[in-house]
């Protein structure tokens, strides 16, 4: 795939991801979402052996991300949502389905940062998670999401 089509790719990425998992209604400022994220931190803190907190502190770290690719702060945020779910891919009772989307959508934010680079690198890797979420849950709402808009930002630029 050429650099153009992830350029490409990734401004549309970006632009769906800030319609399709927003935090609120309104699209939220950074600062917001960074405080939601440092909310979250401590709730998760305070619940160590709960999935849920976990699971949504690294949704919303994945959503500041795609939405701020090249913020000063993203790679701390990816940094900590990636450790957040390799913790609880270790917890018994976590949601294999969700897990997978979480690790397709921390590839795909990796794509939208820098399509030339890591494009090629992660594409399978998302397309291969999200597959595998909506194997094992085909009611995965967000898998679905996140798999139906990687599939036609890649249609519109591959024609």
């Amino acid at each position: 795939m050429t650099f153009q089509i992830f350029k490409q790719f990734a401004a549309i990425v970006v632009f769906v991801f800030v319609g399709v998992v927003n935090i609120k209604a309104q699209q939220p400022s950074a600062d917001d979402m960074l405080n939601l994220v440092a909310k979250l931190q401590r709730l998760e803190a305070m619940q160590p052996d709960s999935i849920g907190p976990k699971y949504q502190l690294a949704l919303q770290s994945l959503n500041y991300a795609v939405i701020n690719p090249h913020a000063p702060q993203t790679e701390k945020v990816l940094a900590q949502a990636e450790e957040t779910i390799n913790k609880m891919e270790k917890m018994k009772g976590a949601d294999q389905s969700d897990l997978c989307t979480l690790r397709g959508f921390l590839y795909m934010v990796r794509i939208v940062q820098n399509p030339a680079q890591n494009g090629q690198r992660y594409y399978m890797d998302v397309m291969q998670n999200y597959e595998k979420a909506l194997r094992l849950n085909p009611n995965n709402a967000l898998a679905q999401q996140l798999q139906q808009k990687f599939l036609e930002g890649m249609k519109q630029h591959t024609n």
